[in-house]
């Protein structure tokens, strides 16, 4: 008889799971790619153009390109059937809750106009429509009506413009449009992982990106956007940042956004952000806040050095004062975060169905 024992790890660390060609990160080069690109080139690109690629392998021709915004576009309205049901939304309720929730209840095409099959048409349908949901929720908890997108304005200037209730600048849709390629996809993270296991059911789309949305709002997932703004705010300013570091770590107390699970090095994605960070927070309550989480991070960077090791903010660390200079209060950036990622889940739904099986992981039964 074998001695062979299976592999025990609770949180799968190290454990190979399956194949995907969809993104690679290196952790301990600190890279990643789209598709074989590097974010570095990707950045500056229009985010369709990269949101395609991430789904299908290649870059849109200009007819794809076109009938992709336009599809979006057109998606992304709410139908009077869904504005009531965004009323019926407790206002008080998180907008990744609201997400979750609402997202299956959505109606999706019955024909395709794309020429994809059924399940990437209602993906990216699902995806035009969160831009307007993050934004009515809103509206509606302002106690204003929900604005509706205009068919000539790219995805992020009417998503801001929805929000906030008037146009954006050049600048504020380029660095959102940045902001936003930066966080669409990123290999087998946790809410993806969700999603793969939630699709080897065989459930819908609809359902797979929900599943995934209820896992990415953790404060270990994507939720630590939110945590680390509302960090900086507690601190109040950059001269009480040193003291804050010293007392958490004294105390064992996590500081958000800080370090990253996968990247042994600097997260390349904040590599690229941060300096947009810099350059967009210029002026009042923005600026303030992004001196305190640079603040923050440095004495990290000094505590950890004084014990050998090495540590750095990761992209969700900085994109809040990105956000919040967009005008985005911070319970709603982790949902923002949902309007990037589900271009990711989608992709994997597509690659993960392709050859799906069931999977049914073993559990080491520790009981009497």
């Amino acid at each position: 008889m074998g001695t062979d024992q299976p592999v025990f790890s609770s949180d799968l660390a190290g454990i190979v799971v399956g194949e995907t060609a969809i993104s690679d990160v290196q952790g301990t080069a600190g890279t990643l790619s789209y598709r074989g690109v590097d974010i570095a080139e990707l950045v500056d690109k229009p985010f369709l153009q990269v949101a395609w690629l991430i789904l299908f392998g290649a870059w849109p021709d200009e007819q794809e390109e076109q009938q992709l915004a336009q599809f979006m576009n057109y998606q992304g309205q709410l139908t009077p059937r869904e504005i009531r049901l965004m009323h019926q939304v407790s206002r008080k309720l998180h907008p990744m809750l609201m997400l979750q929730g609402i997202l299956p209840l959505l109606d999706l095409p019955d024909n395709s106009s794309l020429g994809l099959d059924q399940s990437a048409e209602h993906g990216l349908a699902l995806a035009a429509k969160i831009p307007s949901l993050i934004a009515a929720h809103y509206r509606l908890g302002l106690d204003k009506e929900p604005i509706s997108g205009s068919a000539d304005k790219s995805l992020h200037e009417n998503f801001l413009t929805m929000f906030n209730g008037t146009p954006p600048t050049a600048d504020q849709i380029r660095i959102l449009d940045a902001a936003q390629i930066l966080q669409m996809e990123h290999s087998f993270n946790a809410g993806t992982f969700a999603g793969r296991v939630c699709a080897s059911t065989l459930a819908p789309i609809q359902s797979v990106i929900s599943a995934s949305v209820g896992t990415l709002f953790g404060k270990l997932h994507g939720g630590a956007d939110q945590a680390a703004l509302e960090m900086a705010i507690a601190i109040g300013d950059a001269s009480r940042a040193q003291a804050y570091v010293e007392d958490a770590l004294a105390n064992k107390v996590k500081i958000m956004g800080m370090g990253h699970r996968e990247y042994r090095t600097v997260d390349p994605r904040a590599r690229i952000l941060k300096p947009m960070a810099i350059a967009q927070c210029q002026t009042g309550e923005s600026k303030r806040l992004l001196a305190t989480l640079v603040a923050v991070e440095s004495a990290c960077q000094r505590a950890f050095a004084d014990r050998g090791k090495e540590i750095w903010a990761n992209v969700e660390f900085y994109k809040g004062a990105v956000f919040h200079s967009l005008g985005v209060p911070s319970h709603y950036f982790t949902a923002m975060f949902a309007m990037a990622r589900v271009y990711g889940y989608i992709a994997h739904f597509l690659e993960f169905s392709q050859n799906s099986r069931l999977i049914r992981p073993r559990a080491q039964y520790c009981g009497k």
